[in-house]
């Protein structure tokens, strides 16, 4: 059976994410929610997470400004403002293990994902890193829904991004998760090999191909 994992970054949004979670818990569709740090840090963000937790769903950190990507970032906080600072954030909020999804910039994988001195922190910290093989840019697309499919049924395990943003996902997710249904793909939590680069702080051989080389950021 197509496995579709749903995953929804660059939120909490205060008006958007609650009508994505009552779309997920209405349908039964259990998701993951990679969160920006400079959201979850107001009091609607804190709630939205709360939320998503409680209903089942998968929360991560997507870094705290979402910006500029990690591998890209030769500044020597960089870790510390964009990583730490939001697992500083969603640690009270008890969302499980440590994972962590990286900023494309646009949904590209590759050296730009990740600064050595981000996979040192992100191995001692004991990170699950999640990245993805289906973009079908909903932000830009108003079409992204039969992107998506189309995407989907080329993979045998579908990681789909999508984002609980304004004018993104939102208007026609209902219509993606019936589709998918309709389909008999089946949605999970569960996510393949290749998009896990890094499970509880071991990195696997894909890692390498995401790391900036060392010049870029010392």
């Amino acid at each position: 059976m197509k496995r579709i994992t749903l995953t929804f970054d660059n939120g909490p949004d205060p008006d958007v994410t609650p009508r994505v979670l009552d779309i997920l818990r209405a349908k039964n569709a259990p998701s993951h929610f990679f969160v920006l740090g400079k959201h979850v840090a107001t009091d609607w963000g804190r709630r939205c997470v709360e939320r998503a937790r409680d209903e089942g769903h998968l929360v991560g950190n997507h870094s705290y400004t979402h910006e500029i990507p990690l591998g890209e970032d030769p500044s020597a906080d960089a870790v510390a403002r964009e990583i730490i600072a939001t697992e500083r954030l969603l640690d009270p909020l008890d969302v499980g293990e440590h994972r962590f999804r990286p900023f494309g910039g646009g949904g590209a994988t590759g050296p730009h994902l990740f600064s050595r001195a981000a996979l040192e922190h992100l191995e001692a910290a004991r990170y699950t890193c999640i990245v993805w093989n289906c973009v079908p840019r909903d932000w830009v697309d108003p079409g992204w829904l039969q992107t998506a499919l189309a995407q989907c049924e080329a993979l045998d395990h579908a990681v789909v991004v999508l984002h609980d943003i304004a004018n993104a996902s939102l208007a026609s997710l209902p219509a993606f998760v019936d589709e998918i249904r309709a389909r008999s793909w089946e949605i999970t939590q569960d996510l393949p090999d290749d998009c896990v680069p890094m499970k509880a702080g071991r990195s696997t051989g894909a890692i390498a191909s995401m790391t900036a080389p060392i010049q870029t950021w010392i």
